[in-house]
């Protein structure tokens, strides 16, 4: 393992060096956390072993810097005697591994080693294996090998290690809450509280208290002190969904936040410290918020420092079975199901789907279609696909051009267009008059009527609309 020695004692660092070297260990050596940091990018440590106490950047500065910038490896941390609970709160609160008491017990130190470098290699292998599903298409529960999608998997690593707002777009059912976690859990933030709040699903007199919490007293009905999601996420992040429903004086409530990184729970006097990564999310389109004057614009700014613009799904439909294959295996766990695989054919129909209500429709159908089929192969009979803007996915289809076009030139009479046209629907619904004169937009009585003008086959049926729709 690589280790590297962060203490001003000139005496102890080189006893610790020779005595890690030893143990079959690189070492590099450092008089403080400045240099120390210098050091890092080309030595890696696996470990870190440091004093609190140094010139310049003492071993505090040191870990926080590290911890803010999701560089810090398992960390040990010397001290003096007497420092005991000083130690303790350093490991908890910057996130070191443990702590040893100085003079250093070597068999505690040498113990110590094996078990943080062992923490490291997990942590190096949970970050491989992450790397390894996004190239899969895989990162937290967002699922997408497309361009668009690959692309905002790389801003999520991108912004994820640092405390910078990110603003996520996208239309509803898109996905951004599922942004949103996935940068959580590339944090350094990933072990500590993701909270979520629907800004359009408070009314406007509770949303002041939920984010903020109050007093007991604060106002009717406030029989308790309550933590709102400020101080409920500290440490941790806070995604605020639909932030352009918030009401505009709670907007200018938040922007305070964003600007002093302080606030006061309602009818409390003290000011505590906002420490939250804050995400938000809006499905309208933020300029024309901010005209319709729903969305103050100086907020806006402070929110929007990094942009993540979530695709709808029928702008990348090949992810759609890649979506529902892995729907498939999280509902097989809730339901206890079998259900094995996406059927080619069940696929290719998923695929011309138009998903107006994007990811969010798409679990619906699986849920329900995986409940039908219950084990096996999830087929085509199993999908219901609901109507979409007064148009079965079957209809639709039937509306759309037929291979080769229709017959229709010019110099034609209206009559033999007509003609022309209901002897090309009629086949495209395998004769079934019902479904063509719904997709002529006439009724089966006027497609009998028509039929009869032009002497065409089943002009002699009588319009059964029941019985025909029956078959359908």
């Amino acid at each position: 393992m690589r280790i590297l020695l962060v203490d001003d004692d000139l005496d102890q660092i080189t006893l610790l060096g020779n005595l890690v070297v030893a143990w079959g260990h690189q070492v590099r050596t450092a008089n403080d956390g400045a240099e120390a940091l210098k050091l890092l990018p080309a030595f890696r440590p696996n470990v870190i072993v440091t004093d609190l106490k140094m010139p310049r950047m003492d071993g505090f500065q040191m870990m926080a810097q590290l911890k803010s910038e999701g560089l810090m490896p398992p960390t040990i941390v010397l001290t003096g005697f007497g420092s005991i609970e000083l130690a303790v709160e350093t490991v908890h609160d910057y996130g070191g591994f443990w702590f040893l008491e100085k003079p250093v017990n070597t068999a505690s130190l040498h113990a110590l080693l094996q078990r943080a470098g062992d923490l490291g290699r997990l942590a190096a292998e949970n970050e491989r294996l992450r790397l390894e599903l996004t190239n899969r298409g895989i990162l937290g529960d967002l699922v997408g090998q497309t361009p668009s999608m690959l692309e905002v998997f790389g801003l999520i690593r991108q912004v994820a290690p640092t405390t910078a707002p990110v603003l996520i777009t996208g239309e509803s059912g898109s996905g951004k809450e599922l942004v949103a976690r996935a940068i959580h859990s590339c944090s350094p933030r990933k072990d500590e509280a993701f909270l979520a709040i629907n800004c359009a699903a408070l009314p406007a007199t509770l949303i002041e208290s939920e984010l903020f919490g109050h007093e007991r007293g604060a106002f009717t009905g406030a029989v308790e002190r309550r933590a709102g999601a400020l101080e409920l996420a500290q440490g941790g992040t806070l995604f605020l969904d639909e932030i352009g429903e918030m009401p505009v004086q709670m907007q200018a409530k938040l922007l305070r936040v964003l600007e002093d990184f302080k606030f006061r729970r309602l009818g409390g006097k003290t000011e505590m410290l906002a420490d939250v990564r804050l995400i938000s999310a809006t499905n309208r389109a933020p300029e024309a918020a901010i005209k319709e004057g729903l969305l103050r614009e100086d907020l806006y700014y402070r929110l929007n420092v990094f942009n993540i613009h979530l695709p709808p799904l029928r702008d990348r439909v090949d992810d759609v079975p890649l979506i529902a294959a892995n729907l498939i295996q999280g509902l097989n766990r809730k339901h206890g199901s079998r259900v094995t695989h996406l059927d080619q054919d069940a696929s290719d129909t998923l695929k011309t789907h138009p998903w107006n209500g994007n990811v969010r429709e798409l679990r619906n159908v699986i849920e329900r279609a995986v409940i039908l089929a219950g084990e096996g192969p999830l087929l085509v009979r199993h999908l219901y696909l609901p109507r979409t803007q007064g148009k079965t996915r079957q209809q639709d289809a039937e509306a759309r051009p037929m291979d080769g076009g229709l017959p229709i030139q010019v110099g034609m009479s209206i009559e033999e267009a007509e003609r022309v046209l209901i002897e090309a629907t009629l086949a495209q619904t395998n004769n079934n008059k019902t479904r063509a004169a719904a997709t002529l937009g006439i009724s089966a009585k006027t497609l009998h009527a028509k039929l009869k003008q032009y002497r065409l086959q089943g002009a002699d049926d009588e319009p059964t609309d029941q019985s025909e729709g029956a078959s359908a």
